[in-house]
């Protein structure tokens, strides 16, 4: 991946994220982390990678949420980003958080397990 569409990746999440927390003013979004962007080699899709607080409802909220606000995010990054072209954006759910804690839960697992081995 070129140093320009690192560069890009980085600015497109920092400002959806700003974006995100100072000018959606819907209520459902509320709860939602930017956490990444990934932009095709050509610039022309980008994939805004975001973590939402709460249950699965809240998610699918959110998430629906951020599906209607998708035209009204890229026309302020198009105003805040000096781009030709500015890519089609999609938000996908970042699952990392929740699978980095079900490892965890199962290495405290395993560890208990071996210490009460080996008190017996």
């Amino acid at each position: 991946m070129g140093l320009r569409v690192e560069k890009v990746q980085e600015e497109i999440r920092h400002e959806v994220s700003q974006i995100l927390m100072r000018e959606v003013k819907d209520p459902r979004v509320g709860f939602v982390t930017v956490t990444g962007a990934k932009v095709s080699s050509d610039l022309s899709c980008a994939k805004v990678f975001v973590s939402v607080l709460g249950d699965e409802e809240k998610t699918a909220e959110a998430l629906k949420a951020l599906k209607n606000c998708t035209g009204f995010v890229r026309r302020e990054l198009a105003h805040r980003i000096r781009m030709k072209f500015i890519p089609e954006i999609s938000f996908c759910l970042d699952t990392t958080i929740e699978y980095s804690a079900h490892i965890q839960k199962l290495l405290n697992e395993i560890n208990t397990a071996e210490q009460e081995e080996k008190r017996d």
